[in-house]
């Protein structure tokens, strides 16, 4: 490469500019990335004229600079596509945190302390049947069989458990997801 070679395209660039942005406008389909194509291809070239070594021999100064230009605005592209739209900066900044704060965590805290406390004033076996079947999530027949009771025994206990809780937290006894009518 001689020295002259960025100076050329540099010039070549500027003479043929009409052309170049009309040839790189059909190859993008738009004028304006045409543009900004043309005009990063001659910031590229100013800024390698410092660097050592050049960009070697060039045979067709056109085609070239097309090449060149075409490889930024798919940079541009790129870039583009990994931005977020206006619609979705707003989805996001709308979102909200799931977690609980400071409050609901205290709030959740005491409701557990309580219900500890109601646990513990529940007779031995009543405890026990409830805290395996909701604790250790074990079956009521798992539970009956552990215990040498019977299935009918286990899901009384378990009912006077539940309303003996809600009875004294002020809860309904209601299970999750049924109504009772």
């Amino acid at each position: 490469m001689t020295d002259n070679t960025i100076p050329a395209l540099r010039d070549f660039l500027v003479q043929r500019y009409d052309e170049l942005r009309k040839r790189l406008t059909k190859k993008l389909g738009s004028p304006e990335a045409a543009n900004d194509a043309l005009q990063d291809t001659w910031l590229r070239l100013e800024s390698r004229e410092e660097q050592p070594g050049g960009i070697g021999s060039v045979q067709n100064f056109g085609a070239y600079l097309l090449r060149m230009a075409v490889n930024i605005a798919i940079d541009h592209q790129r870039r583009d596509s990994r931005l977020l739209s206006a619609s979705e900066i707003d989805t996001l900044l709308d979102y909200s945190d799931p977690l609980p704060g400071p409050a609901e965590t205290v709030e959740a805290r005491s409701e557990l302390n309580a219900l500890i406390e109601v646990i513990r004033k529940m007779p031995l076996r009543r405890q026990q049947i409830f805290l395996m079947i909701r604790l250790e999530r074990l079956a009521q027949q798992e539970v009956a069989d552990r215990l040498g009771l019977g299935l009918r025994t286990v899901e009384k206990e378990l009912k006077l458990a539940h309303d003996y809780c809600a009875a004294r937290t002020g809860r309904s006894a209601e299970p999750r997801g049924k109504k009772i009518k």
